[in-house]
């Protein structure tokens, strides 16, 4: 049994080999490339190339384990704990390199958990876009079959990875260059920012946009109104996981204890989240004075109401339900003179999210969008 335990120094050298042949593929074969490029650059799942690289470097650690059973529930001699080594090792290289992965294992998806056989190619995997799985199938099967070496395989994944990072760059580069050539332009309006936001909500995959929205606004004023906020937690994280109050929690100058919280909802709000929130500013004990809820759909007037009559039974916490543009075009008016101070925070917030949360896609849309109102188109 051959065992290579340094798998820092082993991923490094399949980043370094990859970054030498950015611009050459190692495979010959044209339906194999075809097949990294469509696992490589698929935008709607990135679980699939995360599964691929775990198991190509379950085989470069151990060459006698079969790279199609990454999962101990197997119990046969030649499987391995995919997500051992992708939680141990994997995060920080793709971190580390920027490279366009899910910041979390493969492992823990709907599609890949809970299984206990080995992943052939007639193996049904219940995921989305089909093509996808049965592509990252064949590549395993390939490595399994003697068709390409895990090594030479890992290696191009790594090429593409990078080729799609650095296009994403440059595309953001580009779109930057744009924004800093027209910065001399007359400052667009509250109205035109709150246009703006608008059109960047109504994009695909803009769920985690309502946060930004309210984190930028106490990011420009917070020193003003001596409130600040506390750091954002993952767009995936659950209450229950971070102990969290809110999507986004708030504290004094000089005080670490939230004294706001808000939740963000894409879906009306309902009576029941209204009770679920009650019972989070119980267990904080006393230390939130005013819950708000941010939706991007209608107010429903009866949950309003039902709000407002808890204010006397929990003591003084108010409970509220804002519509999302209607607190970014108020915000704006009230503090006319940092709206330019607003929109730039927005923007940083936005362009730093993991694509996880705030895909490539929508970052380039905002940067487009925002190049497209400063020059008048």
């Amino acid at each position: 049994m051959t065992r290579r335990p340094d798998l820092d120094a082993l991923l490094q050298d399949v980043y370094d080999r990859a970054l030498a042949m950015r611009s050459v593929t190692l495979l010959a074969d044209e339906d194999m490339r075809d097949r990294v490029d469509h696992v490589s650059r698929n935008l709607s799942n990135r679980a699939c190339v995360r599964l691929l690289m775990a198991c190509l470097l379950g085989k470069l650690e151990n060459s006698s384990v079969d790279p199609r059973k990454p999962y101990t529930e197997i119990a046969s001699e030649d499987c391995f704990s995919g997500r051992i080594l992708d939680e141990r090792y994997l995060s920080a290289f793709i971190h580390r390199h920027d490279l366009p992965c899910n910041p979390t294992t493969a492992f823990l998806t709907p599609t890949l958990r809970n299984i206990n056989r080995p992943l052939f190619v007639d193996v049904e995997l219940v995921g989305r876009p089909r093509e996808l799985y049965v592509k990252t199938l064949q590549l395993l099967e390939d490595v399994a079959t003697g068709h390409v070496d895990a090594d030479t395989l890992f290696v191009e994944v790594v090429r593409v990875l990078l080729l799609i990072r650095d296009e994403k760059k440059a595309r953001i580069g580009s779109l930057m260059e744009a924004l800093r050539r027209s910065k001399d332009a007359l400052p667009l309006s509250s109205e035109q920012i709150v246009t703006l936001i608008r059109q960047h909500l109504a994009c695909r995959g803009a769920s985690r946009l309502p946060v930004l929205v309210i984190a930028a606004a106490y990011h420009a004023v917070g020193e003003f109104i001596g409130e600040f906020l506390l750091p954002l937690l993952s767009h995936n994280a659950a209450d229950l996981q971070t102990k969290s109050i809110g999507d986004l929690e708030i504290r004094l100058r000089a005080d670490d204890a939230v004294v706001m919280a808000y939740e963000m909802k894409m879906r009306k709000v309902s009576k029941e989240d209204v009770d679920i929130a009650v019972a989070k500013i119980i267990c904080s004990n006393g230390i939130v004075q005013n819950y708000i809820f941010i939706t991007k759909d209608i107010i429903d007037p009866a949950v309003t109401n039902y709000a407002s009559r808890l204010y006397e039974e929990m003591g003084g916490v108010e409970i509220v339900v804002l519509d999302c543009i209607g607190f970014l075009r108020h915000f704006l008016h009230f503090f006319h003179r940092s709206r330019a101070v607003y929109l730039d925070a927005y923007q940083d917030f936005v362009l730093a999210e993991p694509d996880s949360a705030v895909g490539s896609a929508l970052k380039e849309a905002f940067l487009a969008l925002r190049q497209a109102a400063e020059s008048g188109d």
